[in-house]
């Protein structure tokens, strides 16, 4: 069951992620060059901001 879980999981990560340069190529590779001019400690707060909100998310799910 849990790896169940974890593959859908990952599935619908894909389907999102896909979404953006699916719809709007043009509009999703501008921010991807945005992205590649930020600093190393702008790109590691986002990160870290994103994992953070994911926890909390998953949290929030399993209570």
């Amino acid at each position: 069951m849990e790896s169940n879980l974890f593959w859908s999981a990952l599935a619908l990560m894909l389907v999102f992620e896909g979404l953006f340069p699916f719809l709007s190529p043009g509009r999703w590779r501008q921010t991807f060059l945005k992205l590649l001019q930020l600093r190393d400690g702008q790109l590691r707060f986002f990160g870290l901001t994103c994992i953070v909100i994911g926890l909390i998310t998953l949290w929030l799910l399993s209570s």
